[in-house]
């Protein structure tokens, strides 16, 4: 069995945006750690997405990898993170705990920047619309180095375009 990063049950995240009351003690409900990360060979270039999710017991549940193509890195940022949250729609989740090495991307879904440009704030609306039917959340920038698998799945996307 696979575990999580052990930032999954301590924050060493540098910053998150929570939605909702958390659940209460005892309460079941069905938590992901997401793990997101957009690729672009160039910007814009050949680019990529890849979501790692695992559930509540540190236990990897799903791999994901998409090829999108010729985009921006932004673009391809966004795209990990609505991809993660339509796999995690599909799986029934209603915690979710994101995390992404894309600063830009975390402080804009937190609110902390604006998104100005016109294509992100199309993929900004769309992530923020399936954000809404989860119970709470948490999105966190984490480091680079600690967003390893989902880096890899997203240039294994671009090398396979898959």
């Amino acid at each position: 069995m696979k575990q999580y990063p052990e930032h999954f049950t301590r924050s060493h995240a540098r910053m998150s945006k929570k939605r909702g009351a958390p659940p209460k003690a005892g309460a079941p409900t069905k938590q992901l750690a997401i793990y997101t990360d957009g690729a672009s060979r160039g910007n814009p270039g050949e680019s990529g997405a890849g979501v790692i999710i695992y559930n509540e017991r540190g236990e990897l549940v799903k791999k994901v990898k998409k090829y999108l193509g010729t985009a921006t890195n932004n673009v391809a940022e966004y795209s990990a993170l609505i991809l993660a949250l339509e796999e995690a729609q599909r799986l029934k989740g209603e915690v979710l705990h994101l995390f992404s090495d894309s600063e830009l991307m975390v402080r804009q879904m937190n609110g902390l920047y604006k998104v100005k440009d016109g294509k992100m704030k199309a993929l900004a609306g769309e992530a923020r619309k399936l954000l809404a039917h989860f119970t709470h959340y948490t999105i966190s920038a984490i480091e680079r180095g600690k967003n390893k698998e989902a880096d890899t799945l997203a240039n294994l996307a671009i090398d396979e375009r898959c």
